[in-house]
Formats: structure tokens, C-alpha cells, sequence
């Protein structure tokens, strides 16, 4: 096995190569590392890799958050032989959270760890290992990635108030296997191939990432108190089993969603955001291999 660690480029992440090097000088593999150089460099560089080395076993370590994770991911689906893990370093890394008592930032544990076969979902032409976001909630990380370029202190929280104030009322036909799933406003939709996005907001407690289907989460519009009443059961996850949210919220498992507007749709794909008026979303089932790290002994 040869272990690639696609790092996060960025200036601000510099702690990595600091950490990394650490724990890459006692792991006993070879490895080399990637530091990516702009935004989609790491697709970039995984699918020229697997071109020149198609069959090979690599593992492609994302050394970042969930957008990394996502860069990597996209770039791994389609291969052979190749396998896909994450260091979780980055400011929203949610995905790690599916897995507890893991330990997403140790690369001994990684390398004693463990591989098996998860979904992915396909939107348009852009893959999703965790989940894909539309409306309101997108519109949050949006905003927070503007903060966090910006210097500013808590850039989600700030997100989520400007989007709060904004982008709660939405124009979406949402099509969910065949059936009109939307009716009236919308204020977002979360396909869900894990449970957790964002700075750990518990969106879909019920997804599995190997069951062959994504949870579709659509809240209708409400009024501000109810949003705020709901917030924090939505943020742990509770939201499924309260009478007031299932006035609000629906929920599905499913396989394929068509998503359109006459007004731009930013979708958030694993935290990048990408705009169009129409979306296809849709599963494959088992599409890539992950490896996780070794479950913590008591």
C-alpha cells in the first residue's frame, strides 16, 4: 500500500505539515505528501495520478475539512485499486463525526484501520461523500466561507445570521423519485449521504452511508419563532421526533432528486458551493472505498 496525503494548501493551515510530519517520521509506510494549490487542484492531481498509475494500490489521504475530503473524493471515483481517508484538520470536518470513537487525526490509527465500501452521491457532474445542501443552510456555510477569507471572528455563526435574515424564503420544485416532494416555499433541502454537516449540525441522524439510499431532509417555510424554536433540536439532531418539526420538515430515503428554480440554486456540495438553476442528484451505490482508522479500545 502507498499512502498519498493530499494537504490543504492554504497559508493558514501550516499547523499541518507540522503535525503530519511528526507522526509520518515514526509511521513506517511510503508515502509522499501533496499540497494542493488552489481550489479543485486536488481532483486535479488524484485523477492525473490514478491515470498514470491505474493499478496501483494508493490510498489518498484528505488532509483538510470536508471540502478537501470532497476534492479527493471526486477525484478517487471511477478507480481501482484505490482507497480514500481523511485526517480531519479543516474547519467544518463533519464527515469524521459518522464515525465515533475513531481518532480522525492519527495517522497510526489510520494506517491499523480498516476499509469498507460507501455510497456517493453524483449532482450534475460533482460527487458528494457527505452531503448536499440547498437553501437556507447553504447559504450559511456560503456566507461563513466569506467570513473566514475575510478574517472574521466565528464566520459560521456570523453566516448563519446574515443568511438567517436573508435566505429563509425559496422559490425550489424539488423532485424526489419521481414524485413532487416540495409544495409552496421552501426553506432548504439536505440530500444526505451522512449524518452530520457544517460545524456538526446532525442534519440526517438516520443516513447510513452504505444502505443504497441518501435521506432527503426539506423544510417548508415557517415563521422566525418557530425556526428558532426548532434550532437547536435540528443542530442535534432530536428535530426527527418533535410534533411541532414534523410540521415543518419532511423526510425521505431515496435515490434521485431533480432540483430546479427560475432563480439561481446554490447548492453546497460538501461545503463548496456551486450555482445553477437545475440540479440531478442521485446515488451510487457503493461507488467508493474508505478506510477509516481503528476503533479506540476502553
Amino acid at each position: 500500500m502507498y499512502w498519498i496525503f493530499v494537504v490543504n494548501g492554504r497559508k493558514d493551515k501550516g499547523f499541518i505539515d507540522q503535525e503530519l510530519n511528526i507522526q509520518l517520521a515514526d509511521a513506517g509506510i511510503e508515502y509522499e505528501v501533496y499540497h494542493t494549490k488552489s481550489e479543485g487542484d486536488a481532483t486535479r492531481f488524484v485523477r492525473i495520478y490514478c491515470d498514470f498509475h491505474p493499478d496501483d494500490e494508493v490510498c489518498f489521504v484528505a488532509c483538510g475539512g470536508n471540502g478537501t475530503l470532497s476534492e479527493v473524493a471526486n477525484g478517487v471515483v471511477g478507480t481501482r485499486n484505490k482507497s480514500l481517508a481523511m485526517l480531519a484538520y479543516g474547519a467544518t470536518s463533519s464527515f469524521s463525526c459518522y464515525f465515533p470513537g475513531r481518532d480522525f487525526r492519527s495517522v497510526k490509527d489510520l494506517v491499523a484501520g480498516e476499509t469498507m465500501k460507501s455510497d456517493i452521491i453524483k449532482c450534475n457532474n460533482e460527487y458528494s461523500i457527505n452531503v448536499a445542501n440547498f437553501g437556507f443552510d447553504s447559504m450559511c456555510g456560503y456566507f461563513g466561507d466569506l467570513y473566514i477569507q475575510e478574517g472574521k471572528s466565528k464566520p459560521y455563526l456570523r453566516g448563519t445570521l446574515r443568511a438567517l435574515l436573508f435566505n429563509r424564503v425559496n422559490n425550489f420544485r424539488i423532485i424526489v423519485d419521481g414524485k413532487r416532494m416540495s409544495r409552496g416555499l421552501t426553506m432548504m433541502c439536505a440530500v444526505a449521504n451522512s449524518k452530520y454537516y457544517g460545524e456538526f449540525y446532525k442534519c440526517a441522524p438516520n443516513a447510513v452511508i452504505d444502505d443504497g439510499y441518501f435521506d432527503v431532509v426539506v423544510a417548508r417555510f415557517c415563521p422566525l419563532i418557530v425556526f428558532l424554536l426548532l434550532f437547536n433540536k435540528f443542530k442535534n439532531g432530536t428535530y426527527v421526533d418533535s410534533k411541532l418539526a414534523r410540521l415543518v420538515f419532511k423526510f425521505r430515503k431515496a435515490r434521485h432528486i431533480e432540483a430546479s428554480s427560475k432563480d439561481l440554486i446554490y447548492l453546497c456540495v460538501d461545503g463548496e458551493t456551486t450555482a445553477s438553476r437545475y440540479f440531478d442528484i442521485e446515488l451510487l451505490d457503493k461507488a467508493v472505498t474508505l478506510r477509516i482508522p481503528a476503533l479506540k479500545t476502553k
